[in-house]
């Protein structure tokens, strides 16, 4: 691992500025907000020749992430994966260009990777042993495989509408596995009545770290572009953890010099079937009530509730972008034009942003010629029961 020092400095709510000490063990601020970790940013002197001499993947960035100690820096070859021109695809959807970040290759076969990464290696840095996790899918497989190479605990409740191959990866790489009737939230709060003692549960943005390895997404896209940013990022939006640690990771590039102060219009899509940030996107509301009877394919997007619902919209807003939902049939239907076309075999969320790309572009929201990056966040091979 690089032994690049750490230049974490606190940790702060992102709704009232609270500030709380970064080596001690916190979940979320008393007052309800997600903690953000703070960096030293006057500390973090990076320039493109420097990054360039680093070893790749996502601890190249160890300066602007919380894992002090080297030896406590997990490793399954996460980060570093591609930025693919969609250029047979591209024409179908209305624009010049389209780029496709390919999370969907990072271990365990997606982005959760890379906050499951960052938290457990956390977790394990300040001495917690035993990790548990409410999951529609891809963030248990990957909570279990990082505790699995750490030699910790993994206790993972999901939704029984779960695909069976999510259940057989968790229990093959270890974890004690609960499955609940109903959805996501309703495995935490099984998971929260059914709590040990020692068990340190990592729920969406219900604790610090899942945040900084979804922001190495947006640090790894503005190098890959030339420190340029794009004019748009589509970007499936359950929890919304990669959406914000994007946002937080523009915002420290631009203090340490790295971009200047344009941002890429965001755009959230989600499922027609569990659309709570969509709905209050567009009634103007400051948080997301949760959804009734949520139901998709997309199982990363069955999320009636995000628990950072206010700062999501927050990020639309300053953006000027927006957010649209997409039918299950739609996106199963991009999905097999995506394989087909580009050979990328991803899962029905990041189709759904090939969708909503194309509409946006309908509609007048996207213009031809700008620039768009679209996150494919995971690949379809653990859906293959569903989509049969």
């Amino acid at each position: 691992m690089p032994s690049i020092p750490s230049a974490l400095a606190h940790l702060s709510c992102s709704r009232c500025e609270q500030v709380y000490e970064a080596d001690e063990i916190h979940r979320f601020c008393s007052c309800g907000g997600p903690l953000y970790p703070r960096y030293a940013l006057d500390q973090v002197r990076w320039t493109p020749a420097e990054l360039a001499q680093r070893p790749g993947g996502l601890w190249r960035y160890a300066d602007l992430l919380p894992v002090r100690a080297p030896q406590h820096r997990l490793c399954l070859g996460e980060g570093g994966t591609p930025l693919l021109r969609l250029e047979r695809l591209a024409p179908d959807l209305g624009l010049d260009e389209i780029l496709a970040k390919d999370e969907g290759l990072n271990p365990t076969g997606s982005f959760k990777a890379r906050g499951l990464c960052m938290a457990v290696s956390r977790a394990r840095e300040l001495g917690i042993t035993t990790l548990s996790i409410p999951t529609a899918g891809n963030a248990g497989s990957a909570m279990a495989a990082y505790c699995a190479r750490g030699g910790m605990r993994a206790v993972v409740y999901v939704p029984a509408e779960t695909p069976p191959e999510f259940l057989t990866e968790y229990r093959d790489l270890g974890a004690d596995v609960t499955v609940v009737d109903g959805t996501i939230s309703d495995a935490g709060a099984q998971m929260a009545r059914e709590a040990e003692d020692d068990w340190f549960p990592v729920s969406t943005l219900q604790e610090p770290y899942r945040l900084e390895g979804k922001k190495t997404m947006g640090l790894e896209l503005a190098e890959q572009l030339g420190w340029q940013l794009p004019d748009v990022i589509l970007y499936p939006t359950g929890g919304g953890t990669g959406l914000l640690g994007m946002w937080k990771a523009f915002e420290e590039l631009e203090t340490i010099g790295m971009i200047d102060s344009r941002r890429p219009r965001m755009v959230a899509v989600q499922a027609d079937g569990c659309a709570p940030i969509v709905r209050a996107f567009h009634a103007g509301d400051e948080s997301a009530a949760p959804w009734e009877n949520a139901t998709t394919v997309a199982n990363g997007l069955r999320v009636p509730r995000a628990f950072a619902d206010r700062e999501i919209l927050q990020v639309l807003r300053a953006s000027n972008g927006t957010a649209i939902m997409v039918e299950d049939d739609a996106m199963l239907e991009m999905l097999g034009r995506l394989a087909a076309s580009e050979g990328i075999y991803a899962a029905p969320e990041a189709a759904a942003t090939l969708v909503a790309a194309q509409r946006l572009v309908q509609d007048g929201t996207i213009q031809r010629g700008e620039r768009v990056v679209t996150f494919l966040t995971g690949n379809a091979y653990k859906y293959l029961s569903s989509l049969e």
